[in-house]
């Protein structure tokens, strides 16, 4: 069997791209080893979420799938920065980026990520040009200069002229192309959950930086009649590891401290899961036949709502290629231009967020203090804020 294109990876970034593809007339073949899961409370759901920032609309928009998730969506109008300290958890800055300074929109929409599987699976589902096969993985891959020769894990082999690895940060694609990776380790883990709070969130996206690394509330739609977030909380492997075996009353006590009381008591409204935290970048975004997306390519700490919205950027970037010149789907010469046309911007966001995160994790009080003294310097400089607003937001610096 042929087609266009082969995705290797269901995740969020293989289902987007499937879609993308599939809606600007290219034959899609989409395959992951494992089935999505799509609900909430059942064993591997990925409890994470993600926030589309405003350039990803018109991109999800496109594919076909904004309508689906939209109504799902909880709009972020405020970024809100604390600085908490050191080992007293007390904010000392506060600080807040309003949408409102440069858009008439917010900032971006959050929306878990279990949900965002179900929706954009079912997009598919309606697709005449996409086959999505949960369940079979990628198991072998030939190149040559015309086509690729894709083996799957059920047995049968595909023809193709274009494989996008969109397969994670241990990308088998990647390694069958022989490209290589730089990763650099922090010694973190990261918990992601879901809480329910007394004091609404107000659509204000929370980001507290203390030493071990920042705690995040993200907005999500009420759950159970009670204002509802999304926390990614990043901390230093081993004290994270304490934190995940805590029985859930001595859990929600160390969270509420942690996130400085603002919204009030927390409590739990999810299970937790942990994540390991590392940046990681490929040394190329393209092989023979082969293109590297989303975290096949790139790898940061959640930082900034920049990881997946990198991503949406390395598929708007393939598709436009390939709109351009489908006669040369999946050529060197798309390719190379796709690596030209990409690298730069995550070798910049990847070290940006890695310095980030190495300041966040700062233990020595000067450092704290130099650390505060910064967000308050960027937040008080209007034209530097909007601007850090706008880089954030996709714009090249």
């Amino acid at each position: 069997m042929e087609y266009d294109i082969v995705i290797s990876g269901g995740g969020i970034a293989g289902l987007t791209a499937a879609a993308a593809f599939g809606s600007a007339g290219f034959r899609v073949l989409c395959v992951d080893p494992a089935p999505p899961v799509t609900e909430r409370d059942v064993a591997g759901a990925d409890l994470r979420s993600t926030a589309f920032l405003q350039p990803a609309r018109d991109f999800l928009q496109e594919a076909g799938l904004w309508e689906r998730l939209a109504p799902h969506a909880m709009p972020l109008q405020v970024m809100r920065i604390v600085d908490a300290g050191g080992e007293e958890i007390a904010p000392r800055v506060t600080r807040d980026f309003n949408a409102a300074d440069i858009s008439d929109l917010p900032f971006g929409w959050n929306l878990p990520n279990w949900l965002l599987r179900r929706e954009m699976a079912a997009r598919l589902d309606e697709m005449d040009s996409v086959d999505f096969r949960p369940g079979t993985g990628t198991a072998g891959l030939t190149t040559r200069e015309a086509e690729a020769l894709v083996r799957l894990s059920d047995g049968t082999s595909v023809r193709t002229r274009l494989v996008i690895a969109a397969d994670g940060r241990d990308s088998p694609v990647r390694r069958a192309a022989g490209i290589g990776v730089r990763t650099t380790r922090f010694g973190q883990k990261a918990l992601a959950f879901a809480v329910t709070h007394p004091i609404p969130h107000a659509n204000v996206s929370t980001e507290i930086h203390r030493t071990g690394g920042p705690f995040t509330l993200v907005p999500l739609p009420d759950h159970e009649g009670r204002p509802s977030s999304a926390i990614v909380w990043m901390e230093d492997g081993p004290r994270a590891e304490v934190l995940s075996d805590m029985d859930a009353a001595a859990f929600e006590a160390a969270m509420s401290e942690r996130s400085c009381h603002l919204f009030g008591p927390l409590q739990l409204a999810s299970r937790r899961t942990l994540w390991p935290i590392i940046a990681q970048e490929a040394e190329r975004l393209n092989g023979q036949r082969v293109a590297l997306v989303a975290e096949a390519a790139h790898v940061v700490p959640p930082i900034g709502a920049q990881g997946l919205n990198m991503s949406l950027r390395d598929l708007a970037c393939l598709r436009d290629l390939a709109i351009a010149r489908p006669e040369g789907l999946g050529d060197a010469a798309m390719l190379e231009a796709y690596h030209r046309a990409r690298i730069g911007d995550i070798r910049l966001r990847v070290a940006g967020i890695t310095a980030l995160n190495r300041i966040s994790q700062m233990s020595a009080q000067p450092l704290r203090d130099m650390r505060a003294k910064g967000l308050e310097t960027l937040y008080s400089l209007k034209p530097v804020r909007s601007s850090l607003m706008r880089l954030g937001l996709g714009a090249r610096g």
